[in-house]
C-alpha cells in the first residue's frame, strides 16, 4: 500500500516590479517644450509684424496715431511668446504626462513638488517684462512731445522747439464747435488743420462732460465744463478723420459726431483767412475768447444764472426767460 505524498504547496508568483513612474518635466521634456515654444513664438511674431501690424488702428495719419499703433504692436509682440509658452506647457502636459488607465500616477515623488529654478526664472522674467513695459509706456507717453490723451490745463510734456497751432474744441449737447484764436477767435463747426504742423487742442465743454475723440489722429481727451484739457498731435497725412463723443452725455450722445480734415499748409491758411472774414459779424457777438467758458456762454444756462443779464450779445437775450410779472 503506497502512501500518497503531499503535494508541495505552490509558491505564489513573484509580483511584477512596479512600472517606473515618468518624471514630471525631465530634461528631454523641457528641451522639447522650449524648442516648440521658440518655433511657435517666432512664427507668431513674424506673422503679426508682417501681416497684421501695418493695419493696426488708428492708422498713420498723425504722430500720435503712429505712436499708438507702434505701442500696441510692441505689446502684442511681447505678449504672444508668454501666451504661447503657457499654452505649449499645458498641451504638452496633457499629452506627455497624463495618467494611463490603470497605470501609475505620472506625477509623484520629489519631481511633483516643484522646481525652484523654473519658478525663479518665471518670476524674474515676468517681473522684467512688466517693468520694461512700464518704462516703455512712460517714455512713449512723453515723446514725441506731448500726449494725445489730454494733459489738463498745464501739460507736463509739451512739444519742444515748436509753436503749436491753438485750436479750441467746444463740446455741447450735442455737437462740436471749434475756435481759432490765431484768426480772430472765430467759431465754426468745421475742424480743419494743416499737415505737418503741431496742433494743440484745447478741449472744453459748455454743459456736461463730453469726450473729444479724433479717431484717425489718435487724439482722445475729456471735455469738462469750465476746464481746459490740452492734447497734442502732428498730422502727417492729408485727408478726412472722424470726430466722435466718447463719453455718454445725454439722449443724443450717439449722434454727436462730425468730420475733420487735414489739408496742406497753404490750403489751411486760405481757408482760415476766408472763414475769419466771412464770420466776422458773428464773431463780434461771441464771448471773448477764453480757454473755458461758464455754461451760459451759449445761452444754455437753464435758469442757473441771472436771467437776461448775460453781456455777450446786444441783440439776443441769453438764458431762461424772465418770469411773468418780474418775479
Amino acid at each position: 500500500m503506497t502512501t500518497e505524498q503531499p503535494t508541495p504547496e505552490a509558491k505564489p508568483a513573484a509580483a511584477a516590479p512596479p512600472a517606473s513612474r515618468p518624471k514630471n518635466g525631465g530634461g528631454r521634456d523641457w528641451v522639447r517644450i522650449l524648442v516648440i515654444w521658440a518655433v511657435l513664438s517666432i512664427a507668431a511674431d513674424v506673422v503679426w509684424i508682417k501681416l497684421v501690424g501695418p493695419h493696426v488702428p488708428p492708422g498713420r495719419m498723425s504722430n500720435m496715431a503712429v505712436g499708438a499703433a507702434f505701442d500696441f504692436n510692441i505689446l502684442i509682440v511681447m505678449a504672444l511668446p508668454v501666451l504661447i509658452g503657457v499654452w505649449v506647457y499645458m498641451i504638452y502636459a496633457i499629452f506627455a504626462w497624463r495618467a494611463s488607465k490603470g497605470g501609475p500616477d505620472p506625477v509623484a515623488g520629489k519631481s511633483s513638488r516643484g522646481n525652484g529654478r523654473i519658478e525663479s526664472t518665471w518670476i524674474v522674467l515676468t517681473t522684467v517684462i512688466v517693468l520694461f513695459l512700464a518704462g516703455f509706456g512712460t517714455y512713449e507717453l512723453i515723446q514725441p512731445g506731448g500726449s494725445g490723451g489730454g494733459q489738463g490745463p498745464s501739460p507736463l510734456w509739451t512739444p519742444t522747439g515748436k509753436s503749436p497751432l491753438q485750436v479750441q474744441v467746444i463740446g455741447q449737447q450735442w455737437k462740436w464747435t471749434y475756435r481759432y484764436p490765431s484768426f480772430g477767435g472765430f467759431e465754426t463747426n468745421q475742424l480743419v488743420v494743416p499737415v505737418n504742423t503741431s496742433i494743440a487742442f484745447h478741449v472744453t465743454s459748455l454743459d456736461v462732460i463730453h469726450s473729444f475723440w479724433a479717431y484717425q489722429l489718435g487724439v482722445k481727451a475729456d471735455a469738462n465744463p469750465s476746464a481746459d484739457n490740452v492734447a497734442f498731435t502732428t498730422p502727417l497725412q492729408t485727408g478726412y478723420f472722424v470726430v466722435r463723443c466718447d463719453e455718454l452725455c445725454g439722449l443724443w450722445h450717439g449722434s454727436m459726431f462730425n468730420e475733420g480734415q487735414v489739408v496742406s499748409k497753404t490750403s489751411f491758411q486760405t481757408w482760415a483767412t476766408r472763414t475769419e472774414a466771412m464770420l466776422a459779424q458773428n464773431t463780434k457777438y461771441l464771448p471773448p475768447f477764453a480757454y473755458s467758458y461758464v455754461p451760459d456762454a451759449n445761452g444754455a444756462d437753464g435758469g442757473y444764472y441771472p436771467d437776461a443779464k448775460d453781456p455777450y450779445s446786444p441783440v439776443e437775450t441769453y438764458g431762461a426767460p424772465a418770469p411773468a410779472g418780474g418775479g
